[in-house]
């Protein structure tokens, strides 16, 4: 289980101090998945980062499977089963898919079959990309989908996804959003994904509206997602703590 216990992340600015998370507090049990969206700088990326290691909160707690992870690097952290997808995947000339999807699996031989797995996962074909560079070559969404079939070889408890939609082309994100729901309907992995995508939306156990630096306002699809709809020409009610008659 995870749980987030009073977090703060504060930036120093020309302008001054800025706060981008302000005492966010939220618990994500096991095998749970859970969609933060809400508005561009809001802090859903920051929030995902923190929970990663990629950023160190200003104040508050990570606590992971009852141990405070806080402190604790990256490759600790991704030692404790937790995984992250990027918006922007990072390049690497030089190394070949495959050589991505051994790493990931932390084995020393990955058949030719299983790398086919995952790649057919997220739209690829194992024939057109296993010996292929992960370098300029490839488009963003490629390098994207790539980045995804890694997370899914390595098999992280916990797999946070940012905008994993991104740069993707529709039947790809078709099949993507399909591996997303056999992952849930297993319950072996927790999720959390930062989209803005209804099709996505609509698998979350649970969304957090994350706007201003806070948690917004959380609750089931159902309860939520209409709310979000309610009105978007005059803003988002559930944002702006509005109350919606539906």
């Amino acid at each position: 289980m995870l749980e987030l216990q009073n977090i703060s992340y504060r930036v120093s600015t020309p302008e001054g101090e800025t706060d981008i998370l302000k005492d966010v507090s939220l618990t994500v049990p096991d095998g749970k998945l859970v969609v933060f969206t809400g508005p561009n700088g809001g802090g859903k990326t920051t929030l995902a980062k923190i929970i990663m290691g990629l950023a160190t909160p200003t104040a508050g707690r990570v606590i992971w499977n009852g141990e405070d992870v806080t402190d604790l690097d990256i490759t600790e952290r991704a030692r404790r089963g937790i995984s992250y997808g990027f918006q922007q995947p990072p390049r690497f000339k030089g190394i070949t898919v495959h050589d991505l999807l051994l790493l990931a699996a932390g084995e020393e031989k990955l058949s030719k079959d299983r790398c086919c797995q995952y790649l057919t996962r997220v739209g690829l074909c194992a024939n057109d990309y296993l010996d292929r560079e992960v370098d300029a070559s490839l488009s963003g969404g490629e390098v994207k989908r790539i980045e995804i079939a890694t997370i899914l070889a390595r098999n992280a408890q916990l797999m946070i996804f940012d905008e994993p939609e991104a740069g993707i082309d529709l039947w790809s994100f078709a099949r993507l959003t399909e591996t997303f729901e056999q992952i849930h309907a297993k319950h072996a992995s927790t999720m959390i994904i930062i989209s803005h995508q209804e099709r996505i939306i609509r698998l979350a156990d649970e969304i957090a509206v994350v706007a201003g630096g806070q948690i917004a306002h959380r609750g089931t699809t159902d309860e939520v997602f209409p709310m979000i709809l309610a009105d978007t020409l005059g803003g988002c009610p559930v944002i702006e703590r509005k109350e919606v008659t539906l």
